[in-house]
């Protein structure tokens, strides 16, 4: 024990020591600017493509608006969704132009299995879509459904987090949302025994409809 004790007290000593004379080395500033990745050569459209199916998300890319429709009229019919659910004005007046059913009761959240959403950007490096608080579907619909579906434009693709930061501040005059969090695939856990689950806690699975957006409606 006294061992223990006399090494312990020449480390405190040391440390004494040396935040008494400190070092005359000047640390420079921190280079917040430079990538710490290099950076790809792909369009932003592939490199999200790639990075968010490899997370496990399903991706689609769309010509346009009615294309999307299309594609998502398809898979509805093809996975048997019947109770789609959403809040956010435009997307509900894209839903109706597109004679897709779909509920924004208040009551039927809970129960709900389909969710859809637009974000806020997408993150192309990380293949994570950034949403907020202050969407009009908040903070729940994302998370309650077992199904998540995304509604993204060409124009939302950014190739960084921290340029989904900045777009963030600068779209909402930096009043930022109570709440910024990035989706990278279906939520997942392998806490018990060691065995993979996804839809622990949230969506089963998630989807990404990326529009052109250079035509739109």
């Amino acid at each position: 024990m006294r061992d223990s004790t006399t090494s312990k007290e020449k480390i405190l000593k040391k440390i004494r020591k040396a935040l008494i004379h400190k070092s005359a080395l000047e640390i420079g500033d921190i280079d917040n600017d430079s990538e710490i990745f290099t950076s790809s050569e792909e369009p932003l459209e592939i490199q999200f493509a790639q990075n968010f199916t490899a997370l496990n998300g399903k991706f689609i890319f769309c010509e346009n608006e009615i294309e999307f429709l299309e594609n998502l009229d398809w898979i509805a019919k093809d996975n048997e969704w019947k109770n789609l659910y959403c809040l956010e004005p435009k997307l509900k007046e894209l839903l109706k132009k597109g004679k897709i059913n779909f509920s924004d009761k208040e009551t039927d959240l809970l129960s709900t299995d389909i969710g859809i959403t637009f974000c806020e950007c997408l993150i192309a490096r990380t293949g994570s879509v950034m949403i907020t608080s202050k969407q009009a579907s908040g903070r729940r619909l994302p998370v309650f459904a077992n199904f998540h579906i995304v509604i993204a434009y060409t124009s939302q693709l950014l190739e960084n987090v921290k340029d989904g930061i900045k777009y963030i501040r600068e779209k909402y005059n930096d009043q930022l949302p109570s709440m910024i969090s990035t989706i990278s695939g279906p939520s997942r856990t392998a806490d018990i025994e060691k065995t993979l689950v996804q839809g622990a806690h949230g969506p089963k699975e998630i989807f990404v409809f990326l529009v052109d957006d250079v035509q739109v409606l």
